[in-house]
């Protein structure tokens, strides 16, 4: 019998993973609180677009409200859950689905936060993994309709990066990396938590600065004054995450990509 996957949180990044996953044909089912999101694609489907006319596609996957979740304790249980909600969402979509989860079923932590430790309170840490979305661009931009922004990573640059919270390389580790390459390139990482504090460092110097400006990211970027500010963010985040003992890295990507990335800003 084939794991059963269950997105929970199926907004850009959660519908575009396992909407690509679904493509694959992996049993996939996405859990999602927008009612308009969930009826669009029960009724037509979930349209996936991207940078090219080869990636738009239409895939029929299962999908339930979050007050229909009780039905999958009639069903096949969970083999993978991807918690792909915003942070703050963590702990209610982890109480939702651990009651459902197969006796050696597992959460991956797929977001754009630190919350492997948050997910483990509740279920233990041996069954939760981390995953990091590097470079994916996604934008739920209608109920049911999913768009890539960016150019795939492929060989140019591994999109994600799946790791043990202790860093061993294990069997399921490579299994959770090998779904994904469904939807993009992706390896096993040892160094789970020095790479999430490395994307935060990113995230320090650009996200919140938009918050508080309305700029765009392009603007942002080419003010003189806020690029010297964001500088001085991740300079601090930086510091803290070496005080922490993190192994901080750099973002590979090729020179190829970074020039085509950035002529769509």
């Amino acid at each position: 019998m084939s794991k059963r996957i269950a997105i929970i949180g199926a907004g850009a990044v959660g519908s575009y993973t396992g909407g690509r996953m679904a493509l694959a044909g992996h049993d996939v089912t996405l859990i999602d609180p927008w009612p308009a999101h969930v009826e669009a694609v029960r009724a037509h489907g979930l349209k996936l677009s991207g940078m090219t006319p080869a990636e738009t596609q239409t895939v029929h996957v299962k999908a339930m409200h979050i007050g229909d979740v009780q039905q999958i304790a009639r069903q096949q249980p969970v083999d993978i859950a991807f918690i792909c909600t915003i942070s703050y969402d963590t702990e209610w979509a982890t109480q939702l689905i651990r009651q459902y989860l197969a006796p050696d079923g597992v959460i991956v932590s797929l977001q754009n936060g630190i919350n492997e430790d948050a997910i483990a309170a509740h279920v233990g840490t041996e069954r939760v993994l981390g995953c990091i979305a590097s470079l994916i661009a996604v934008e739920l931009h209608a109920p049911g309709c999913v768009k890539r922004l960016v150019p795939a990573g492929g060989a140019r640059h591994t999109v994600f990066h799946v790791g043990e919270l202790d860093g061993r390389a294990t069997p399921r580790a490579e299994e959770i990396a090998s779904l994904l390459r469904a939807v993009d390139s992706a390896t096993v990482t040892p160094n789970l938590r020095g790479e999430r504090w490395s994307k935060l460092v990113v995230n320090s110097m650009r996200n919140g600065l938009s918050a508080v400006t309305g700029m765009t990211g392009n603007q942002r970027d080419l003010d003189a004054t806020v690029r010297w500010l964001g500088i001085r963010l991740g300079s601090q985040a930086v510091r803290v995450g070496q005080a922490l003992g993190l192994t901080l890295v750099a973002e590979q990507r090729s020179e190829e990509h970074t020039s085509e990335l950035q002529s769509r800003l």
